[in-house]
């Protein structure tokens, strides 16, 4: 069997599988014949072990003498044992029992033996190269030679792999590229904003009235470019930021969580409702990670909201999910799958927002392993947001 696997390990699948159901029929006939062939003989030996009855007869010559040994003729029937009766009984019935069930046997044994031999390995290759690409796992190779269609399959899996890990090699690279470019426009633009903020003053301080205004004007710009400058320094540091998990009783935590919440919408003049099913239970996730989330939907939804706000807490697999919903307008059909993105904001007055919020969020929940959500609902908008609990 092992020359048959390696000659023909380069077969296609149909042409092994029928390789190897003639070759298990062909041993399926055999051996039925062989039975056949063992089964009348031992018949024949149980009945030649028993004395012959009745007369014998000779072939004569013209002088009366007798030729050859004679033939026994008789009618009185062969008396066996009654275990010799059931021997031969057995012996007639079992080649015909014997030659569907060596058939059955012969077609299990070459559907094993071809998966074993030509399935299991390109299968097991295969599943594996899978496990490791959901894990972000590309430093591995498909190593499975043969000209079969899985041969083929695995050699296509390995140029997609090479493909994959080129990509994102290209990818972290303008990732990282586009972190260092940002973070030195962010380091260069500091000197001249410093300047600028210094002349800024002194025109301020001049006694023309009409260049006293322009210098409120031109402050109001050099503010605006200072905080977008400071979101990208604060930005690239997110990106890079990973969550500390601790162990946390959940109840404590969430309940000084809402009573900031409640503050934040009381001086805003919303009502905020509490949704709480989390039962008195601990997990282990970053505090600052979830009340920083919270802070920035509960900020959107502040500002979009018409009269209420509903924030809601559950423990979802194996972590914690929050959700906050606003009864304002909900987001627009054609933008929400750009909400997150860095720097979109609906808004057209950028000067206090940037766009930043809920790309924060994202950033946060997936390095925290979990994700944001974002959907509009009969009564407005909601934002879920999932926190992953590491395993402890």
């Amino acid at each position: 069997m092992d020359k048959m696997k390696h000659s023909g390990r380069h077969l296609s699948l149909r042409k092994s599988l029928v390789l190897y159901m003639a070759a298990f029929v062909i041993l399926a006939l055999i051996l039925s014949v062989t039975t056949i062939s063992l089964c009348d003989s031992k018949i024949n030996a149980i009945r030649t072990s028993y004395p012959a009855y009745g007369e014998k007869y000779y072939l004569t010559n013209e002088q009366g003498e007798r030729l050859g040994e004679g033939a026994l003729i008789g009618n009185t029937p062969v008396v066996y044992s009654e275990q010799d009766e059931h021997t031969i009984a057995f012996l007639e019935i079992f080649p015909i029992i014997a030659a569907p069930l060596y058939s059955t046997i012969c077609i299990i044994a070459a559907v094993l033996l071809f998966y074993r031999n030509r399935l299991k390995e390109p299968l097991a290759e295969l599943y594996a190269a899978y496990e490791k690409i959901s894990n972000n796992d590309l430093n591995f190779t498909i190593e499975y030679n043969s000209n079969d269609e899985l041969g083929r399959l695995c050699a296509s899996f390995e140029i997609m792999r090479t493909t994959l890990a080129k990509n994102f090699s290209e990818m972290w690279r303008q990732v990282e590229e586009r972190k260092q470019l940002n973070a030195a426009f962010a380091h260069d633009l500091r000197t001249p904003l410093t300047v600028l903020k210094g002349y800024n003053e002194m025109l301020q301080a001049s006694d023309n009235p009409r260049t006293q205004e322009t210098a409120v004007t031109m402050g109001k710009h050099i503010s605006r470019m200072d905080a977008y400058v400071s979101s990208m320094s604060n930005l690239r540091k997110l990106e890079d930021t990973q969550p500390e998990f601790k162990t946390v009783l959940l109840q404590p935590f969430l309940s000084a969580m809402y009573e900031s919440t409640e503050m934040i919408c009381k001086q805003n003049g919303k009502k905020l409702y509490l949704q709480n099913s989390v039962p008195a239970s601990q997990l282990s996730i970053d505090t600052d990670f979830v009340s920083q989330v919270s802070n920035n939907l509960i900020a959107n939804a502040v500002r979009y909201a018409h009269n209420t706000i509903t924030i809601s807490f559950a423990v979802h697999d194996n972590g914690l999910l929050l959700s906050v919903a606003d009864d304002g307008k909900g987001f627009d059909k054609n933008i929400l799958q750009k909400v997150t993105s860095p720097y979109f904001t609906e808004e057209t007055d950028r000067s206090e927002h940037f766009g930043l919020g809920l790309y924060i969020c994202k950033l946060l929940c997936e390095h925290h392993g979990g994700y944001l959500r974002i959907e509009n609902v009969s009564s407005g908008a909601k934002v879920i947001a999932f926190f992953k609990s590491s395993s402890l």
